[in-house]
């Protein structure tokens, strides 16, 4: 007797092989029997289990592994991890970019809840009220997150930064030099944490990161030394991966790159364990990715596994008036905002007077000190690239849709234009301005990285960048974009797709018990109706603790999520079961 049926679906199993459809058997947790099925061929219908879920018509494919995201903190307070958990993913990997939460010397956690609401946009009041802190070193933040049940599994990597900090004090967090005793510190503490089970190490290389004070991640600026003895001792504990965030990932140093690779080539293959590092189209270089793309692929050649970590969908942020947008310094604004609360400040923007008065005025706020920013100033000044998205959004617009090309068309002022297209849907309504991966005005590059054998896919930043962004749908774009309605170029199959989030994240990691429908695998699988499959618009919720604001993006169409055999989520609805665990170490 099965624990679990899956009936008449239609079976994409993450090897990348092609798709049959098949009957699949649960028990214990995992996956025990696969029948495939002919015309005639009633595959498990007489076997007895004590649930059964009809698929007819639906792709049953494994559950989804999300490599790239910041739960850190969230795991503290947050047993559902959405937006993962609602786009098919079954397990995540936190610790990504050098921060994380331990080891932390007692008296300095709110120096490393900073250091996080500065490089990932996370609200520090929200990361404040939420952890319950309780651990001092790293392997006993496992053992506090071990005790915890989850809708999802969660892995943790070991950041530079926490362990930076806690080895060098004061030196190590304004990022001064590290002495060959200090990297002996640091080693232990990376040892000490591979071998409690954290499935790699974390860095960041990139300025573009920094804490709220704005010092850059500590290690930013890390000798050689100290990367090799600090790579040296993750292999030395486990078998980890080593996550960066390089030098020049976000376009402010095109020479840095290439640099990075050749350390980074020289340290994989001393250490033998895989290098992952956040590549992304920058339009200060828009072909510098191809380079380090056969770049990587040559250090695979010669025995160095170094795998680019890589971004679906354009990379950048999103506008309106619940997050960044043009007009939050304009007076009237400023004091609407003071006076009222979300629904009335809607109703308010949408009054034709209030329109009028708002961009009657300058940018300047009448007090000096509150020009903390210029995001209003940068909004403004990228009408030309700031797209509409649309319901459903669309992540590849053409050029007709930037908030300047539809002005033009409407014989309107821009700003007038994008004021309007802000207020929609009750003024909740998102625009996207892509700062990366989209120079040449469509998707044919991030297609060309995902194609290429040493490319991975990651860069979802679950969890982070709250006021910004919501790549955690990546799992569901890939399916509906790139598998089923991509109009502006080639496709790519599901397949292909699936196993590119599921098989691949999986096993770059370790976690080789998972990431396929095979006999003997965790029983971690989505049953997806791929044509109802529907990326909704993101939307500002204001459910993080303290109040704090995030976006977000939900999904309909997955009709059941199952996590070591137990459904977690039916019909896009958590069902409240919590089979997922921590994740210790490869498997």
């Amino acid at each position: 007797m099965f624990d679990l049926k899956i009936t008449g679906g239609t079976v994409v199993d993450g090897t990348g092989a092609q798709r049959y459809r098949a009957d699949v058997g649960i028990k214990d947790g995992k996956i025990v029997d696969i029948v495939r099925r002919g015309a005639e061929d009633p595959g498990l219908d007489t076997a007895q289990a004590a649930e059964t879920i009809d698929a007819t018509g639906q792709v049953v494919a494994p559950g989804f592994v999300d490599i790239h995201t910041h739960y850190d903190g969230q795991v503290s307070w947050d047993a559902v991890l959405e937006p993962s958990s609602g786009h098919g993913v079954t397990t995540v990997v936190t610790g990504n970019c050098g921060v994380g939460f331990a080891p932390v010397r007692p008296g300095t956690e709110d120096w490393l809840i900073k250091l996080m609401e500065g490089v990932e946009d996370i609200p520090g009041t929200a990361l404040t009220e939420g952890i319950t802190w309780g651990w001092e070193t790293y392997p006993e933040y496992l053992d506090a997150i071990g005790k915890q049940k989850f809708s999802i599994d969660v892995g943790s990597q070991v950041a530079h930064g926490a362990v930076r900090a806690y080895a060098m004090g004061e030196r190590g967090a304004r990022n001064e030099p590290a002495t060959p005793e200090d990297i002996a510190a640091m080693s232990r503490l990376v040892t000490e944490a591979m071998a409690a089970g954290a499935l790699g190490f974390s860095t960041s290389r990139t300025l573009a990161h920094r804490a709220m004070d704005g010092e850059p991640v500590p290690g930013t600026f890390a000798a050689e030394e100290e990367l090799f003895g600090l790579g040296r001792a993750m292999a030395a504990g486990g078998q980890g991966v080593f996550e960066l965030a390089p030098q020049g990932a976000a376009g402010e140093d095109i020479v840095g790159p290439r640099k990075e690779l050749d350390w980074m080539r020289r340290l994989g293959a001393e250490i033998d364990r895989p290098l992952s590092f956040a590549l992304i189209q920058v339009d200060a270089d828009p072909k510098l990715w191809r380079e380090q793309l056969d770049l990587s692929a040559d250090a695979h050649a010669a025995g160095s596994r170094l795998y680019p970590q890589i971004a679906a969908r354009p990379f950048g942020m999103m506008i309106g008036f619940e997050g960044h947008h043009g007009f939050s310094h304009r007076p009237t604004y400023r004091r609407l905002k003071e006076q009222c609360g979300r629904d009335e400040l809607a109703q308010r923007l949408a009054d034709p007077a209030v329109k009028g008065a708002i961009l009657a005025e300058d940018n300047l706020p009448a007090d000096p000190t509150q020009l903390f920013d210029g995001m209003f100033a940068f909004v403004q000044h990228s009408l030309e690239r700031l797209y509409a998205l649309g319901d459903p959004p669309d992540y590849e617009p053409t050029p007709d849709r930037t908030v300047a090309a539809i002005a033009r068309s409407r014989g309107e002022n821009p700003l007038a234009t994008l004021y309007d297209l802000m207020l929609e849907s009750k003024g909740t309504a998102m625009l996207m301005l892509p700062l990366f991966n989209y120079a040449e005005g469509n998707h044919d590059a991030i297609r060309e990285m995902m194609l290429h054998p040493a490319g991975v896919l990651g860069l979802s930043d679950g969890g982070a960048h709250c006021g910004m962004i919501c790549d955690a749908s990546y799992p569901t774009f890939l399916l509906t974009h790139w598998a089923r309605d991509r109009h502006r170029g080639e496709q790519l199959s599901l397949e292909y797709v699936i196993r590119k989030q599921s098989r691949d994240t999986a096993h770059l990691y370790g976690l080789t018990d998972r990431g396929t429908i095979e006999v003997g695998k965790k029983a971690d699988v989505n049953v997806i109706d791929l044509a109802a499959l529907k990326l909704h618009p993101a939307a500002m919720a204001y459910d993080l603790p303290a109040g704090g604001r995030r976006i977000l993006q939900g999904a309909s169409g997955y009709a059941a999520t199952i996590v070591s055999g137990t459904v977690t989520r039916r019909h896009d609805v958590d069902t409240g079961a919590r089979p997922g665990r921590l994740v210790r170490g490869a498997r």
